[in-house]
């Protein structure tokens, strides 16, 4: 039998003659697969009877045992399995330590030959359970080219699947890949099953890269890709967290009229809610139903959840009544994200009585994550009170508060300066074993930094980190923002940097934190560097990141530059709001550019943005100082009664203050037109005025339309 296999592996020899790449693997020593080493292979007591010729019987002796020893086990787990298995587990009674690499090729090849493809895979299931032939590539290629023969390429691709995978473990996962296309040289057909061993096993290993370089290749090669190509390459992505490289796959996916499953649907909705834009995920979700997706309660209460957490609100229980329609029933997990919704956006009587129809509900009830997020909502608010009365209840219903629970408790009595229980609730952790988490750590850091207490907050961060708690982004850019408030940057950029050395990522709110105490202390310079820097990094500045920027060059009297990042908001898809507005609305007053400041004022109204009342002052005192107050009015007539009468009075007052009475009385007497009642401040501050310019015909003249007008009801 030896021989015949020899003879055989010499006709293999010529088969791959024109293959240079096999010809290295298969025939690199001198003997092609045999090794002469006098290693003991015979430690057991069957093996001791062979004789040994150092050239030919010992080899042969040790292969004619192994291959009896395979096909017996082999008809053993046949026999004893109702089924045959796809990969027959052998107990064979070998020491792998002293079977050569060589031995091994030769069993293989033998077994193919005599017994079959099935006995030759048998044992190459056993063999590659151990490292010393699970990294030999010779022991696949023998394999495969047998089976490629036999015209058996489904199991040639299953040996493929296997040295791909086994090869990644030790950083060849090219070569192999290298090999799974020299073997379309020796006859093996790929096709999609062999692009998704390469790809999901790239991926599985965070290659995505030659994952993608091998899709493209396998395409040029002719192979059409399936759904499950496209999946792999779509989960790869969302895993690592690169929405961008994802949806470019999805894309190609959903134009080819292919689906996902539920598990992949759920984990892009996940992704892309957290990273990407929220109407793109709408249309992805709404995109899966059209071709077929039949989405369950988890892909709904994923999106709904997705879209709570951008506050998302009024959608997200539209969402819920869609669901409901289609016959499928939300359970605790849904309720409990759109009351943690509406926890965070306040909404506390909504929340509650959502919360209230759970409790009445006789198939679901609150579970902890319930009740944190009602305790955590009231927290916020810091309505302690209602907090605890639902711990009692919480702990009434037999359920054990989490450490968020006690978390969300911490951070409400931290907010209101409640140490002393914040520090009880600590030690109340303790006694129940649990351990506080970084963010427990952060809420009590955070509150005693706004308190002014920063010492004890270090102190309470260095406690943390005695316990193997490592500050995380969070705890950074509280103690940046702290260091920005005391005017102390160089203390701040100290922390970034300690944070960027630790590895962890800032995120745009850092950065939005350190370019905000630059700009007002007028270092343009260094917040252009900043703002750079985080969109090289690849962050999406925010509407308060812009408003920073304006407000900074606006200050340093470079309105041109603030007008810049204005018209940028835009393209970062930042709306900017009345502060925003202000900030450029001010800095164009300061630079005398009325007519644009007026134009600008005019556009925030007609958005339905409301001026705040320092814009309002703002521009309509800088158009009567340049002693245009039909313009200023105009402006301040397009106010609603309440803002009106309060921006005028505060104007009048202005105006006296520089004894600017002329225009004063202007609005004094419409004032008086719009209201029966002036507020004693201002009348007191505009006689003063008149009295101190000695216009005693105006206070006159003043005096006699409210007693004549008005009567003694006028003073407020």
């Amino acid at each position: 039998m030896i021989s015949f296999t020899f003879h055989r592996l010499y006709r293999l020899h010529h088969f791959t003659a024109s293959t240079t790449l096999l010809n290295a693997l298969i025939f690199s020593h001198p003997y092609h697969f045999f090794n002469f080493n006098s290693n003991p292979f015979w430690r057991y007591t069957q093996f001791n009877s062979f004789t040994t010729n150092p050239l030919s019987s010992d080899f042969d002796s040790v292969v004619k045992r192994v291959c009896s020893l395979v096909s017996e086990s082999y008809c053993k787990v046949q026999e004893n399995t109702h089924f045959k298995s796809r990969h027959p587990k052998l107990k064979l009674p070998i020491d792998s330590e002293y079977l050569t690499q060589e031995q091994a090729i030769t069993v293989v090849a033998s077994l193919a030959d005599e017994g079959g493809s099935m006995l030759a895979l048998s044992f190459f299931y056993w063999a590659i359970g151990y490292v010393k032939f699970r990294h030999f590539m010779r022991l696949y290629i023998v394999l495969a080219i047998y089976l490629i023969k036999n015209g058996n390429f489904e199991r040639t691709h299953e040996v493929m699947h296997f040295m791909l995978r086994n090869f990644c473990e030790v950083g060849m996962l090219k070569e192999a890949v290298d090999m799974v296309f020299e073997m379309q040289n020796q006859g093996l057909v790929l096709n999609a099953g062999s692009l998704n061993s390469v790809v999901s096993v790239a991926t599985e290993m965070g290659h995505v890269e030659m994952a993608e370089k091998v899709f493209g290749e396998m395409c040029d090669r002719g192979v059409c890709p399936d759904s499950f190509c496209f999946e792999s390459m779509v989960v790869a992505y969302c895993r690592m967290g690169r929405v961008v490289e994802a949806d470019r796959w999805l894309s190609a996916l959903l134009e080819r009229g292919f689906l996902v499953d539920n598990a992949t649907c759920t984990l892009i909705m996940s992704v892309f809610c957290e990273k990407g834009s929220i109407n793109r995920v709408l249309w992805i979700f709404n995109k899966l139903i059209e071709l077929g997706l039949a989405p369950n309660v988890i892909n709904y209460t994923c999106l709904i959840n997705g879209l709570c957490k951008k506050g998302i609100i009024k959608q997200a229980f539209e969402l819920l009544e869609e669901m409901v329609r289609k016959g499928l029933k939300p359970n605790v997990f849904t309720h409990t994200v759109l009351i943690d919704g509406l926890c965070k956006k306040g909404w506390m009587d909504k929340a509650f009585r959502l919360f209230l129809k759970l409790v009445k509900s006789e198939n679901y009830k609150p579970n902890v994550h319930t009740y944190t997020a009602m305790i955590a909502g009231y927290c916020k608010q810091e309505k302690l009170n209602r907090a605890e009365m639902l711990l009692s209840r919480m702990q009434e219903q037999e359920l054990v508060p989490n450490a968020n629970t006690y978390t969300a408790l911490i951070d409400g009595y931290c907010k209101v300066g409640n140490f002393d229980v914040a520090y009880k609730l600590l030690r109340v952790m303790d006694e129940n074993g649990l351990v506080p988490s970084i963010f427990t750590y952060n809420a009590v850091i955070d509150g005693l930094c706004k308190k002014g207490r920063v010492q004890e907050a270090y102190k309470m961060l260095k406690k943390g980190m005695q316990i193997g708690i490592s500050p995380d982004l969070v705890t950074y850019t509280i103690l940046i923002s702290q260091s920005c408030k005391l005017g102390d940057n160089g203390q701040a950029f100290a922390l970034f940097s300690k944070m960027v050395k630790a590895g962890i990522s800032p995120d745009m709110h850092t950065y939005t934190t350190l370019i905000a105490a630059l700009c007002r202390q007028k270092k343009m310079k260094d917040s252009e560097k900043l703002f750079s820097d985080a969109v090289i990094l690849g962050l999406i500045p925010t509407k308060e990141t812009c408003t920073s920027m304006i407000c900074g060059y606006c200050r340093d009297k470079n309105v041109a530059m603030a007008k810049k990042y204005f018209q940028r908001m835009g393209e970062y898809g930042c709306v900017p709001d009345s502060l925003t507005y202000g900030a450029l609305i001010s800095g164009l007053c300061k630079e005398s550019k009325l007519d644009e400041a007026r134009d600008l004022y005019n556009s925030m109204v007609d958005k339905g943005i409301p001026p705040c009342e320092v814009t309002r002052l703002t521009v309509a005192y800088e158009y009567c100082k340049n002693n245009e107050p039909t313009i200023a009015m105009g402006l301040l007539d397009r106010l609603e009664k309440k803002l009106w009468i309060r921006t005028v009075s505060t104007l009048v007052r202005k105006l006296c203050s520089e004894k600017n009475v002329d225009v004063a009385s202007l609005f004094f007497h419409k004032l008086l037109d719009k209201q029966q009642s002036v507020d004693r401040v201002t009348l007191a501050a505009f006689m003063s005025a008149c009295y101190e310019s000695n216009n005693y015909d105006l206070v006159s003249s003043m005096n006699e339309r409210i007693t004549k007008d008005f009567g003694e009801s006028t003073v407020e």
